[in-house]
């Protein structure tokens, strides 16, 4: 009897360890970016998230501020879209992150970005903001990723061609 219920103990902590194992492999993204590899992130203060960079439909979307929004058709490269793509892997970007910062003093306005990423078939949601003074790293990571991008976007001649933003956000 006691033998029996150790074979289960054992089994148990076995599969659970197992369990664990194959829910982390499940995120590792592939060595090669797939076919299916998309991303959107929009980006602002509060919630004015105006700003979009968004490969499932090739437009990016610039906040005018005062002017309102203009957007244009840009497509990365094939070589842009492997850079990307290796820096989310970097990341782990399919991974559940924990964007929490430390509460207690708030900045007004705070940034706001919300991303969706597909990979292999699924896709994941996310976002994460300042308003609370402080982030977490994957935060920090993510801003660097968006920044990143931002640069990408504003070296396109379909982008330089878009209008000047007019005005502020306070």
């Amino acid at each position: 009897m006691i033998k029996m219920l150790l074979t289960i103990v054992f089994s148990i902590l076995f599969l659970s360890g197992c369990t664990e194992e194959v829910t982390n492999q499940k995120h590792l993204m592939p060595a090669e970016m797939p076919e299916d590899f998309n991303f959107s992130v929009s980006f602002g203060y509060g919630e004015v998230k105006k700003n979009e960079i968004n490969t499932y439909t090739h437009k990016v979307t610039k906040d005018l501020i005062t002017k309102g929004t203009a957007a244009a058709d840009v497509t990365f490269s094939k070589d842009e879209l492997q850079s990307i793509y290796a820096k989310m892997k970097e990341l782990n970007i399919m991974e559940t992150k924990d964007f929490t910062g430390q509460e207690g003093c708030y900045n007004t306005p705070s940034n706001t970005d919300r991303w969706k990423v597909t990979v292999n078939g699924e896709t994941k949601s996310f976002s994460w903001t300042d308003e609370h003074c402080t982030v977490s790293d994957e935060a920090k990571q993510l801003l660097e990723l968006r920044t990143y991008l931002q640069h990408l976007v504003e070296g396109k001649d379909a982008y330089k061609a878009l209008p000047a933003a007019e005005g502020g956000y306070d």
